[in-house]
């Protein structure tokens, strides 16, 4: 069928049938499809949707244009499994989350991205780690899988290739917020790393990428529904961000706390809750553990036995960083040579954040980019960041904001403080975990 029909058919509000739609899809790979054609495919399923067997082929025509990844040869003693986040402020996660699951006999091949707005990229973190390389050759990423158990890089140009011009189309067209067209996008690239299993973080708030927390659940069903249609059982967890996660937003700032999270110096906190949370249901989507307590017991004895931090370490060892990073983080990871508090004007209590504004902050510090090539300062950010219900006062500052220049600490600072809202009242913190979505049964049944 000419893509002009496949076009209308959808433009009319019909269903596509699977081979119309890879067709499509191959020849936005190929470039046989144009950009206008593109446009007005993307603007087509904008308007009139996808139902649930047209969004599994959108996925899976994307996931099958490149390369997918096949385990099988290196006969690897556990699951592949994967995480994937929405993104958000102070969202370190990923690198908490991959070495804990590979201690615990997961292998976690984790493609990853760079931060663009106000949320931050995992690649752009783990790059202020001296020599760390997001982009080796297969082979090395490959081995580094089955040695490590975990390699955090960057998505190769072969993986999943009509998603790059689709999404660049979109992004010019008006058409990024479309469900279907978010979903093939994130699940396409995904899938195509050859996953047992995937878990989903999906977050709710004020620094979230969805606008709404109704938007961000529908977005974690949909997800969840058309990964499972697509053979790869998949939960999401709805998690808070209507607060920064980790206590500090900035590249360099974040893996700092993420070491100490490995290596036990920080027992509690957003943070570890959060990536606990979804490395139980890692575990238990990836058979590895039979219960939920089970799965608790063995990410806790991983952890404290320093098998998660050593896991980590070998990694950055292997994609080029130095062997002795755990033991001389400090040394290594960049600083700000300006650092100054930001103090609100009386005392009382954090009764909430605006966590895309501090997002913006630490971007306009330059620890961000607005524009997809713009280059990063891994050191700036803000650390010590309050958090909702906390007492602030002379003593205790809103947080610390990590410049390159006077002149940038003072613009941070007045933008960082207009981003709380204090009270002489205690606030509750919000809930971390709002819900978790699992595949279902035709009962209706959670698997």
């Amino acid at each position: 069928m000419l893509p002009q029909e496949i076009i209308r058919r959808k433009r009319d509000g019909q269903a596509l049938r699977d081979e119309q739609i890879r067709q499509f899809i191959a020849g936005i790979a190929d470039d046989s499809i144009g950009d206008g054609q593109i446009g007005a495919f993307a603007m087509a399923v904008f308007l009139n949707g996808m139902n649930d067997d047209e969004a599994v082929a959108l996925t899976t025509a994307i996931r099958d244009s490149g390369m997918v990844l096949d385990w099988t040869d290196l006969d690897l003693p556990g699951p592949v499994l994967d995480k994937h986040s929405t993104g958000g402020v102070g969202d370190v996660v990923s690198l908490v989350l991959g070495p804990w699951v590979a201690a615990c006999g997961g292998f976690v091949p984790m493609i990853s991205g760079r931060g663009l707005g106000h949320t931050g990229g995992t690649l752009d973190k783990l790059e202020s780690i001296p020599g760390y390389d997001v982009a080796p050759d297969n082979a090395t990423f490959r081995e580094l899988v089955r040695d490590a158990g975990v390699a955090i890089i960057g998505q190769t140009g072969s993986l999943a290739t009509a998603d790059k011009r689709l999404y660049a189309v979109r992004d010019v067209t008006a058409t990024v917020e479309s469900i279907p067209l978010i979903v093939a996008s994130i699940l396409g690239k995904k899938l195509a790393c050859g996953l047992e299993a995937l878990v989903m973080d999906v977050k709710v708030g004020s620094g979230a990428f969805m606008p709404t927390a109704a938007a961000s659940r529908e977005l974690a069903e949909a997800i969840v529904s058309v990964a499972s249609g697509a053979g790869t059982p998949t939960a999401a967890l709805l998690t808070d961000m209507n607060q920064v996660l980790a206590s500090c937003a900035g590249n360099a700032l974040e893996v700092h706390e993420a070491v100490e999270v490995l290596t036990g110096q920080r027992r509690n906190g957003r943070l570890l809750e959060v990536t606990r949370a979804l490395a139980v249901e890692m575990l238990l989507a990836g058979g590895l553990a039979d219960s939920h307590n089970a799965a608790l017991k063995q990410l806790d004895s991983a952890l404290a036995s320093g098998a998660a931090a050593e896991r980590f370490e070998r990694m950055v060892a292997g994609l080029g960083g130095p062997a002795d990073f755990l033991a001389r983080y400090d040394d290594y990871l960049p600083q700000a040579p300006v650092v100054r508090a930001v103090h609100a004007e009386r005392s009382g209590h954090v009764q909430s954040m605006d966590t895309r504004a501090l997002g913006m902050t630490v971007v306009e510090l330059g620890g961000g980019r607005l524009e997809a090539e713009a280059a990063i300062d891994h050191a700036v950010g803000l650390a010590q960041v309050a958090a909702i219900g906390e007492t602030v006062d002379a003593e205790r500052p809103l947080a610390l904001v990590h410049a390159r220049s006077e002149a940038d600490a003072e613009r941070a600072v007045q933008q960082a403080h207009d981003a709380f809202v204090i009270s002489d009242t205690v606030a509750k913190p919000p809930t971390l975990i709002h819900d978790v979505i699992r595949p279902t049964t035709q009962s209706g049944e959670a698997i």
